[in-house]
């Protein structure tokens, strides 16, 4: 459940006053002394340090505006001020894990655990420091025990939640079930990870982010229906989370209902202007629903907010290039598409298309075109429409 509070802010407010106490008033020449004088009083003592928990508050109130870098500077500082204080160990992790320092937010979490063993929501974010460093690695082998590993910190999550008090129990055995999905999801383990997305949601059904997990599991194993179902579950149960409705606006677009679809995806992008998934997932329903001019605008916004993450919208910007014969730019938004997601047959043959065509300037590479068709195949040996592709440039 997310959930907004004025905690932060007032302890934020507190630190920014005591921080205001310990600064020293301007220097100035003091006056002669009368001969009658009395001697001077002692110097005023200065301020006590702060405590780490202000610091706490305040990278708390900065990690919730996904300021992630200021967080960690103040997480950093009450993990200096008092090493043994949770809070501030778990706020550094996470927000290491965010800037994709990924071995120290290890590091950190593995620091908490130890001192803290019946922590789970420490538990929980070394689980996740895991997954995204196997995510973000460029030698995936360098890490492959990363997935393990995550799941051995899970079955002592796991152990914890069971020992929660019987009103916590659900929800925090849901929030375990539903990082081992993630994980057997990592691993390939779709079946099992449908049913661990499921067992957290019989714990705990009103939680769109774990129907949104459930869904997408559900349309990457090639259930639509299955996937359609949990995603409108996901935006009835949270109307304003933005994630949900444009995923869900993307699978009716995919199912062919792309009149529903439209509206969903641009009531997605109003609720969060500046999200890029929205904004990206917008583009591509208006591409589905063949408005190039919507598309090409909103896919172009979603990439400029965040230019790493979603390597979809670089596919679909390629397929609005190669639709408008615009060779070059195709090469390039296929070439990124590939680079930051090169797991996707798909996205690898529409590459391979556009190195075989040319158009003015820009000359056939039938090499290369062979090479991206032979990947394709490589990942996906019945994609028929990259074994056609490799008969034609051999």
């Amino acid at each position: 459940m997310k959930r907004r509070t004025l905690g932060p802010l007032l302890a934020a407010a507190t630190l920014s006053a005591a921080l205001a106490q310990t600064q020293a008033p301007p220097t100035q020449t003091p006056p002669p002394a009368p001969a009658s004088a009395q001697p001077a009083a002692p110097a005023t003592p200065q301020a006590a340090p702060l405590p780490a928990a202000n610091y706490v508050a305040l990278g708390n109130f900065y990690y919730g505006r996904g300021n992630f870098d200021q967080a960690y500077v103040a997480f950093r500082a009450a993990a200096e001020i008092d090493s043994r204080s949770s809070d501030a160990l778990l706020g550094l992790g996470r927000s290491q894990v965010k800037l994709r320092l990924y071995a120290p937010a290890i590091e950190t979490l593995r620091r908490l655990i130890t001192q803290d063993a019946r922590n789970l929501s420490g538990h929980l974010a070394l689980a996740q420091a895991y997954q995204q460093q196997f995510i973000g690695a460029g030698d995936r082998a360098s890490v492959s025990g990363n997935l393990a590993q995550a799941l051995g910190v899970l079955t002592q999550a796991e152990a914890l939640a069971q020992a929660s008090p019987e009103a916590e129990r659900n929800l925090n055995l849901s929030k375990v079930w539903n990082e081992r999905g993630n994980v057997l999801r990592l691993q390939g383990a779709a079946t099992q990870a449908i049913e661990a997305f499921k067992q957290a949601s019989t714990l705990n059904p009103e939680n769109g982010l774990i129907l949104f997990n459930l869904g997408d599991m559900y349309y990457a194993t090639g259930n639509l229906v299955a996937a359609l179902d949990s995603l409108q579950r996901a935006v009835i149960t949270d109307p304003a989370d933005a994630y949900n409705r444009a995923y869900y606006a993307k699978l009716l677009a995919l199912s062919g209902n792309v009149t529903a679809a439209k509206p969903e995806a641009a009531q997605a992008a109003r609720l969060a202007p500046n999200n890029p998934y929205a904004v990206g997932q917008y583009g591509v329903v208006s591409y589905l629903s063949r408005d190039p001019v919507t598309a090409r605008a909103q896919l172009a916004q979603a990439v400029r907010l965040d230019p790493l993450r979603y390597p979809e919208f670089y596919y679909y910007l390629g397929r609005l290039d190669l639709d408008a014969g615009d060779l070059k730019a195709a090469r390039e938004n296929l070439t990124r598409a590939v680079a930051l997601g090169s797991t996707t047959a798909e996205w690898i043959y529409y590459l391979g298309l556009s190195y075989e065509r040319g158009a003015g300037a820009i000359a056939p590479d039938r090499l290369k075109a062979r090479e991206n068709y032979e990947r394709a195949l490589k990942l996906n040996p019945g994609y028929a429409l990259a074994r056609e592709g490799l008969t034609r440039v051999r």
